[in-house]
């Protein structure tokens, strides 16, 4: 099959789920190409972005894509439906909200020339994100539903994230899956805390949706519950960056937080003995697989598909506010060891999340829209 995925940003959970399944998906003998934004990432997505490109006979196309509706979106959705053209699909699979309304759209306008193309969708959460009672919430949901027609199937990557389009847009018109995000083996192996590995660490976009803010003002708390000194790690990019280090400096941890650009997961993971992600908004994130799967003990906030990942009544889960990390952190620092132990098993986290299973569940889906 010829298989082109399309999304806007290539960053975080959605990227990572894109490289791994068009990896596997080559390996397999299928035609792959990328088409996403060129305005977003840094040198840490282009190095993934070379290290990926030689192993798809489509390759990787980048051109720009605004992340908000607004008035440049009539020429990106032009120039994207070109590139998208000119490589001629049978799959066409778009991820996040901006990727899946090009995919369906686009996918849909190939279809008038006899050619069947398969429109497939992955939200990512995108627009679910949204207050379902707020202007912005009801204009796109009312979009969803409308491209709900245009739809030939849905993957959905937590059970979280199918109720919470279930519960926003109604019950898809289109078949649907649930398909867990898959790890490949190697990432099971542990990582090791470096000598001088701070408290607590932190890793993801640096945008409040994911909450660095409260991970901040939560440090300050344990600090002042405990009594002690604390030190963290933050690695990542986005636009909010320098909000978050003037916040640091204002409470005092100019010198105790360290920031530090994306980077390879396994290798941030050294970098503090206990991982927080403090979201207020997730779908699946990958980041706390790959964590767990290398040891790493997780502090993590109950939205989303997390509690998915750890089990509902896991220790581990707090709500995204400042008090309830602060609480759960001054807990770690009072028995590191022991609150290690309270994590999912190695061998229950293979069983459920394999890289080559999600590939294979996908896969099957595509030959079963395409009928062959």
């Amino acid at each position: 099959m010829r298989i082109v995925h399309c999304f806007r940003s290539p960053v975080g959970g959605i990227f990572r789920h894109v490289r791994d399944l068009s990896e596997a998906q080559a390996a397999v003998g299928h035609e792959v190409g990328i088409v996403c934004d060129s305005t977003t990432g840094g040198d840490y997505e282009d190095r993934l972005f070379a290290e990926i490109s030689g192993k798809l006979a489509l390759g990787v196309s980048r051109t720009p894509m605004q992340r908000h509706l607004g008035s440049g979106d009539a020429a990106a959705a032009l120039r994207t439906l070109k590139i998208i053209q000119q490589l001629r699909p049978d799959v066409l699979h778009g991820h996040g909200a901006k990727g899946g309304a090009y995919a369906r759209l686009f996918g849909t306008v190939l279809g008038t020339s006899g050619r069947k193309v398969a429109r497939i969708y992955s939200p990512h959460g995108g627009s679910l994100h949204y207050d379902a009672k707020s202007l912005a919430g009801r204009f796109f949901f009312g979009l969803e539903r409308w491209m709900g027609r245009i739809t030939d199937h849905l993957f959905f990557v937590s059970l979280y994230e199918q109720r919470a389009y279930e519960r926003k847009i109604g019950k898809p018109r289109a078949l649907s899956t649930l398909v867990y995000n898959g790890l490949k083996a190697a990432e099971f192996a542990p990582v090791t805390d470096a000598p001088d590995a701070a408290d607590f660490l932190y890793i993801g976009m640096m945008r409040d949706l994911k909450g660095p803010d409260l991970f901040i003002n939560a440090l300050k708390e344990a600090e002042i519950r405990t009594g002690r000194q604390l030190s963290a790690v933050m690695v990542g990019d986005g636009d909010d960056l320098p909000k978050y280090i003037a916040q640091a400096k204002a409470l005092g941890f100019g010198e105790r937080i360290t920031f530090h650009p994306a980077m390879p997961a396994r290798s941030a993971f050294a970098l503090g003995r206990t991982m927080v992600v403090p979201s207020r908004a997730e779908a699946m994130p990958y980041i706390v697989l790959e964590a767990l799967a290398a040891g790493k003990p997780l502090i993590a906030t109950a939205v989303g598909g997390i509690p998915e990942v750890f089990g509902e009544n896991s220790p581990a889960l707090v709500w995204p506010s400042i008090s309830s990390l602060c609480e759960k952190m001054a807990l770690v620092l009072s028995d590191e060891s022991a609150y290690r132990r309270l994590m999912p098993s190695l061998d229950e986290l293979k069983a459920r999340f394999g890289a080559d299973v999600m590939a294979q569940h996908i896969e099957a889906v595509y030959r079963e829209t395409l009928g062959i």
